[in-house]
């Protein structure tokens, strides 16, 4: 089920920016184009509750690679672990 065209064109984020929001026809879903806030389309019908939305996920950048030396918090904890143990 779709959304009515003349309906989208007057729908914003409900986060205090009011942003335009984006479709996702296949998906079911209208994405704010400032927060990336992704909200649900059930029955037709957007469901733009703030509590419901989920975030965009970030997907990880491959041309940033983190400095050498500078693991995550949980290679860190493993390599703090490991020189405790010698």
């Amino acid at each position: 089920m779709s959304v009515d065209p003349a309906l989208l064109a007057i729908l914003r984020c409900p986060d205090e920016h009011h942003a335009e929001l984006t479709l996702d026809a296949e998906g079911q879903t209208l994405t704010c184009t400032e927060c990336g806030r992704i909200f649900e389309i059930r029955d037709g019908i957007p469901v733009l509750l703030l509590d419901e939305a989920r975030q965009r996920s970030a997907a990880p950048d491959p041309a940033v690679s983190e400095a050498p030396g500078e693991g995550t918090a949980e290679d860190n904890a493993a390599a703090s672990d490991e020189e405790g143990a010698q």
